[in-house]
């Protein structure tokens, strides 16, 4: 089952997501979309449920260890709420927290 990818954005319309990607190398960039294919698809891979979270890590294992931060809704849709790489993959994660709870917030 093909999956819609929807991206959070903050109160000032700002994509932390596509930030991310947008600092990333071009051929870096052509890595990640080919894994984000993959996701919407619905061939996972790589990923695990963080813990003290709501959110998943979309793990990949090439350059500096990038990850993609996101939330499985009904089975259908992904929202991605930001990216890292794995030496800032904590404090980044907490903000990809508070982005979720800010969406929670605004679309409930």
């Amino acid at each position: 089952m093909e999956k819609q990818i929807i991206h959070y954005y903050t109160v000032t319309g700002e994509c932390p997501y596509n930030d991310w990607f947008e600092s990333l190398d071009k051929s870096i960039q052509l890595r990640v979309d080919k894994r984000v294919e993959k996701l919407r698809q619905g061939i996972y891979g790589d990923h695990h449920w963080l813990q003290k979270s709501e959110l998943s890590e979309l793990r990949m294992d090439f350059g500096k260890g990038y990850r993609i931060y996101y939330y499985d809704i009904d089975n259908t849709i992904i929202l991605f709420v930001g990216g890292s790489e794995k030496k800032d993959q904590k404090k980044v994660v907490e903000q990809c927290n508070d982005y979720f709870k800010d969406f929670i917030e605004r679309n409930s």
